[in-house]
């Protein structure tokens, strides 16, 4: 069995405040060493499931946050960003049996988490895609399906993992943490971490197929920027349309075409 982890922070165990999630501060070290035994965890939970081939996405930020050393052997590990539009799911393919989330977190727009946001959290306010607010959840579990592997589990905010639910009930999801205004409301780490080793597990026992993810026949995909001069400049993308000042919109019944849209336009 061959399992694809794509790993972000925003959704990890106690985060709550930027500060924790950027590389260079103070605060991150602790939040990172967290991220890793998430991820540690899943990977686990693979292995206990029958996985002899694990590809992990270190997905956040520089793409340098994973310490390899603390994975299982049989675990390949993408650091860094090549620039490929399946970014976060970079080198999955119709090869993987699964792919699993781990340290999500819920789209821009969303109250579920102080850090809410959707790909770039400084220029763009939200994504929609068929006039739903899009997470990167959202956006990769569609590029899994674009290339026929279910996505099985996610860890995250409560928030997320709702709305995972409302894609499809047979996805598996550990909830972290609740985001209350600035604050955030946490389980115990040591819980978490068992948590996503079991129903890790769990889910890579049971049907796959009932993970799969059906995609829309026609895509709309609407961005919403911070500020209007982006939007403006962003128009000029092919195919894309201004529809007010911060939104732009491109429409296409071609998934990888949108993701190519959201790679130059976030």
């Amino acid at each position: 069995m061959k399992i694809y982890i794509s790993a972000d922070i925003e959704g990890t165990t106690g985060i709550t405040n930027w500060d924790e999630t950027e590389k260079l501060k103070s605060d991150y070290s602790k939040f990172q060493e967290q991220m890793n035994r998430e991820v540690k965890a899943a990977c686990e939970g693979a292995v206990k499931a029958g996985a002899d081939e694990i590809w992990v996405n270190d997905a956040h930020d520089s793409g340098r946050n994973l310490s390899p050393s603390l994975f299982p052997q049989n675990t390949k590990i993408i650091r860094g960003w090549a620039g490929h539009p399946f970014s976060m799911v970079q080198e999955l393919d119709n090869t993987f049996d699964a792919v699993l989330f781990t340290g999500y977190h819920s789209h821009g727009g969303s109250k579920h988490n102080p850090l809410a946001h959707t790909m770039n959290p400084y220029d763009v306010d939200y994504i929609k895609i068929n006039g739903e607010y899009a997470s990167e959840f959202t956006l990769h579990a569609y590029a899994a399906a674009y290339v026929g592997v279910p996505s099985v589990f996610v860890s995250g905010d409560k928030g997320l993992c709702e709305d995972v639910g409302k894609f499809n009930k047979n996805i598996r999801t550990v909830a972290v943490n609740e985001g209350v205004g600035a604050s955030t409301i946490s389980i115990h780490p040591d819980l978490a971490v068992e948590q996503i080793e079991r129903e890790v597990e769990e889910a890579l026992k049971s049907d796959l197929s009932l993970c799969k993810i059906k995609l829309p026949e026609e895509f709309y995909l609407e961005i919403g920027y911070v500020s209007h001069t982006k939007a403006y400049r962003f128009s000029f993308y092919p195919g894309a349309k201004l529809v007010s000042p911060k939104v732009i919109s491109f429409t296409s019944k071609d998934y990888f075409e949108v993701l190519r849209t959201v790679l130059f336009l976030t």
